[in-house]
Parts: C-alpha cells; structure tokens; sequence
C-alpha cells in the first residue's frame, strides 16, 4: 500500500474494500477521516500539508467519490446543473489514500472501524487507526412529523434535489402548489430560488418563526421585501402537524395544498457515534473538551455538525462558516500532537449570516461572535457577489491548503469566542 517519492506526489491512492479485506498500515500513525463533507475534506488536505514528512499515513472514507457542495443544493433542486467534484480529484497531489465506502461501524476501544463497500458482496472490510477524525455531518431530520419521510423531498444529496427538480418541473408545467418547510436560512433559500427559477408556481413557506428572526431589523425588512417581489406566501408561526400525498397539515387544523413538499426542518446526525459507546449528548453528537477531542476517547477528534462544540455564548450551530473553522483547527493540533507539542483550546466567534434570495438578489448580515445582529448589511448585486465568493471558499480553500496554511478561523478574541468543556 506504500507509495513515495513523486507517485505519492502525483495522486491520492483509491482503495476498493471489494478487494481488499483489511488495510494495513505499517508506519507508526495512521490518522483516518470519516466523511469527505466540507470538514472531513478540509480535515484530510490540512492534515497532509501539516503533516508532510513526518511519515503519517492518512485515510479518507467516504460513501460516494463525489464531492457535495451543501451550499449549493438548493440551486439542483430549483433545476440548475452545477459541476462534479470528484474526492479523488480534490486530494490529487496530497498522499492521502481514499476508501470509498460506507461506515457500518466503530470500535474505539480496538481503534478499527468497519466499512462496507457500496454494491459489493464482499466489500466488508475492516481498517484500524490511531487517531479518528470523525466528521460524518449531519442530515435534513424526516421522522419528528408523520409522512415528512415518505411525502416529502429533502436536499440532503444531489440526487434528492435532483428528484424534488424532476417533479418541480411537472407541477410548474401544471401551474401547481409548492411548500417549503422550515423558515431557517436554507429554507429561505430554497423558497426564493424556486420561485424566481419557476414564476409561475404558487410557492410557500412554512415556518414556526418569523423567517430571518436572527437578522437585524432592517435585513429582515429587505428580505421580506424580496419574499412579496418573488410572490412567495409566508405561513409564520406554522407548526407541520403531517405532510400527505397532497397536502400538509398544520397543527391548527388548516391544511395547505402541496403538489410537492420539501422539508429543510430540523437535522439528524449519524448513531454510529452512539452505537460504539462513545459520549454523546442527547441528539448523537459527540461530546468535546476545548481541544474538540472526545471526552470519552480522546483518540477520537470530531468537527463540524458531529460535535457539541460549547463557546462561552452557547453551543455551536451546524454550519459552514463554524465547521471549516473546527476542521482547521482539528488538523492543526492533530499536526502539533504528531510533534510532541502542546496545543490551545479552539476559539471561534461567528463572522455573518450570507443568504442568498435567488440568482439575482441577497442579504449578507454581518453579526458579533455570538451570531447577534450588528449594524453592518450587504443587500443586492454586491451581496450577490459577497454570497457566491462564500459558497465558492471551501474548494479555493482545499485547493490552495495543498501548499499552504491557509486560515480560515474568524475569532476576534474576547471571553466569548472561548470554548468550554
């Protein structure tokens, strides 16, 4: 499996679990990444830059070779095709060997996981580590209301979006009924896309708050203001009480015609952090120190949506702009671990809130560290252009951390950007 001089420079090495049972590493550290989101991927190019030459071998594992831009699957699902980014593509010139395959499986107290090879018969295979950075994600949570996971589309892969486009296409040619779900950012954003990429279609926006609640007041206004432009009917204070075949059902007994649904409320993250008897909180995620190692195995380090990351101001919320961060700093102390040298605690303090309100329109909300509104907004073509450069970062970011730190980490100092264990 060993690869060096210019063919490890070259390309990632892609191993099938259909051919091989077990992988073997012979050098004193393996550092395996479980998930290829925007964390695990960041997590992986960081630790191969920062761990060059010190003869740390690192895994990538992932389900699909295809990388998924989260930021963008509200534009497949109102129809756009955007390009493929293949993971392998990605990791071309880092060493990093790349597993494609499904989790199924940890044991930290044997440091071995198992991965079962996607379509294979005998794709079970099993692959030991040192160190595990788990960064599996989150998903778009289906099973709080009766029918959501049977009636309703979710944005959780491109091909979901893909199958919510197919059908928009149909009841836009129908002159139909759309329901969003949820009234957080990503539900916002996908209301306002398909409404301007489908005008004639009679869109709605359920939420139990009032959309763009954590905005200051005046981004707020323009955003209802786009919401009236785009024709978009807001249900505010709507709990979903059921999602039929052809309707949804609020818990006031109203009902809403729906000739298609998609569901952005609430997420879920993986059990197998759970089921291998590792700390969780209540919702599965894994319990960190300051240094976001597991409290109960410290061999375990986890980033992103799979962390209960506590700052001074509360917990962290699933999102681009706190995971990058944490998977930056994962594979910083990671690399100061391998040396034998001490690391600080994580400090994060949030930086925005980018929406974007269709191709054409958004509104960029500039926050304190603890995600409060300041005074300072972005709206219209500069605020397009300020949201497109943020959906575009991770990829410059992976691309350009082959060759250098490249810092991602928004902390003004302060008590508050302080993490706690």
């Amino acid at each position: 499996m060993a690869v060096t001089g210019t063919e490890a420079d070259a390309r990632p090495l892609t191993c099938s679990p259909a051919r091989t049972r077990e992988i073997e590493m012979t050098d004193s550290r393996h550092i395996v990444v479980l998930g290829a989101g925007y964390t695990g991927m960041f997590s992986a190019v960081r630790l191969a830059h920062r761990t060059r030459r010190t003869g740390v071998r690192i895994t990538l594992v992932n389900p699909s070779s295809r990388f998924v831009e989260r930021l963008r699957m509200h534009q497949i699902a109102a129809g756009q095709k955007l390009a493929e980014h293949r993971i392998p593509e990605l990791l071309a010139g880092t060493g990093v060997t790349f597993v494609q395959g499904t989790v199924t499986a940890i044991d930290p107290e044997a440091r071995r996981i198992t991965v079962d090879g996607a379509g294979s018969l005998d794709g079970a295979g099993t692959l030991a580590y040192d160190t595990l950075v788990y960064a599996l994600g989150s998903s778009t949570d289906t099973g709080t209301v009766p029918g959501a996971d049977t009636h309703a589309y979710t944005l959780n892969s491109p091909e979901t979006a893909g199958r919510f486009a197919a059908r928009l296409t149909e009841v836009a040619a129908a002159g139909g009924t759309v329901t969003v779900c949820g009234g957080g950012l990503t539900g916002i954003e996908a209301a306002t896309e398909i409404a301007e990429a489908h005008p004639g279609l009679d869109v709605t926006l359920v939420s139990t708050e009032e959309p763009g609640s954590m905005m200051g007041e005046k981004a707020r206004a323009y955003l209802h203001r786009a919401l009236d432009r785009l024709g978009i009917t807001v249900e505010t204070g709507a709990r979903v009480a059921k999602v039929l075949p052809g309707a949804v059902e609020l818990a006031d007994g109203r009902t809403i015609r729906s000739d298609a649904c998609l569901w952005t409320a609430g997420v879920r993250v993986s059990p197998l952090a759970a089921d291998a008897g590792i700390a969780t909180d209540d919702r599965g995620l894994i319990l960190v120190d300051d240094t976001l190692r597991s409290v109960s195995h410290p061999q375990i380090h986890a980033v992103g949506d799979a962390a209960a990351v506590r700052m001074d101001f509360g917990q962290l919320h699933g999102s681009c702009q706190s995971g990058l961060p944490t998977a930056q700093y994962t594979a910083d102390t990671i690399a100061r671990l391998v040396r034998g040298k001490s690391v600080k605690p994580f400090r994060f303090g949030y930086f925005h809130q980018p929406l974007s309100l269709g191709r054409r329109d958004a509104v960029i909300q500039f926050t304190k560290a603890d995600f409060t509104p300041r005074g300072l907004r972005l709206t219209g073509r500069t605020a397009v252009l300020y949201k497109e450069l943020v959906s575009g970062s991770p990829l410059m970011t992976y691309r350009y951390s082959k060759r250098m730190n490249l810092t991602t980490i928004v902390s003004r100092g302060g008590r508050a950007t302080r993490a706690t264990r």
